[in-house]
């Protein structure tokens, strides 16, 4: 298997009259979700998908054991993009994607979670298809569900969640971000359970912002590198969430569980008290 940060074989721009190639060995595109990094997470279409790739481009939330199933002679190109952390610009990764499709590979686009949860699964779509490229994506876990699962809870219940919302704590650049008092009121109103993605950088901005429309004991859960051995989590409160982030020092990737359903997880903890360190030993 051919791993390398550098971009693969005929990187250089294509000439626009120059279709000869993508007429005889058509290429095509498949978005993949990997899943939050149990590589025994993955779905069955995922590793036929990785399996059947000419040209890998990786996120770098993704478990190397995933690239296990590549082919032997697949091109892996690390393309990162990390939260808090320096990435490959967006727009780079589009056009590569596109000229390495027109130069009549099969690229998977390999990414943390779930192509379409937080992952721009949809920016990616609509510059392919912009393109004349047709794609195909295959779901993944996201992290927000397997963190709660692997604490034993679930993200809706008929008597304390009626439903969930997926919200990132993450704006753009120039974006006022998500308005987390009407977020909170709403929540409390409708009993819905919130998961929010790349909080843990803006958590003072969040916490604030979620006690004007929650009440301060809401349960609250962090998970740290959901579903892979490193996994740490913390049981808490809505009004404790900063100060138990900074004792334990939970860093990104995290996400954290807002809800009435994190009652599951205390339960859960307290019926198998060893849990936790079994997972960390």
């Amino acid at each position: 298997m051919n791993t390398t940060p550098s971009l693969p074989r005929g990187s250089e721009p294509l000439l626009a009259n120059d279709r000869s190639a993508t007429a005889r060995h058509p290429g095509r595109c498949t978005l993949v979700g990997a899943g939050p990094g149990d590589p025994e997470l993955l779905t069955l279409k995922a590793v036929k998908a990785i399996a059947s790739a000419t040209v890998l481009l990786v996120d770098d939330l993704v478990n190397d054991a995933v690239l296990e199933h590549a082919s032997p002679s697949a091109r892996i190109v690390h393309v990162g993009k990390r939260g808090g952390c320096k990435s490959t610009p967006q727009a780079f990764i589009d056009k590569l994607m596109i000229q390495v499709v027109q130069e009549g590979e099969h690229v998977v686009r390999l990414k943390g979670g779930d192509p379409f949860i937080f992952g721009r699964g949809g920016e990616e779509v609509e510059h392919l298809r912009a393109a004349g490229i047709d794609v195909e994506v295959v779901n993944g876990i996201t992290s927000g569900l397997a963190g709660m699962s692997s604490l034993g809870a679930p993200l809706t219940h008929r008597e304390h969640a009626h439903g969930v919302v997926f919200v990132t704590g993450h704006a753009k650049p120039g974006d006022s971000g998500t308005d987390w008092v009407q977020l909170a009121t709403t929540a409390h109103q409708a009993k819905l359970t919130l998961v929010i993605y790349m909080g843990v950088s803006s958590l003072n901005h969040i916490s604030q912002g979620l006690l004007q429309g929650l009440p301060a004991h809401t349960p609250v859960a962090i998970v740290q590198h959901a579903s892979l051995p490193t996994q740490r989590e913390a049981l808490t409160t809505l009004g404790e969430l900063v100060g138990t982030v900074q004792r334990e020092q939970l860093q990104s990737p995290s996400i954290i569980v807002v809800g009435d359903v994190v009652q599951g997880a205390r339960a859960w903890q307290q019926a198998e008290p060893n849990a936790t360190a079994q997972r960390a030993a």
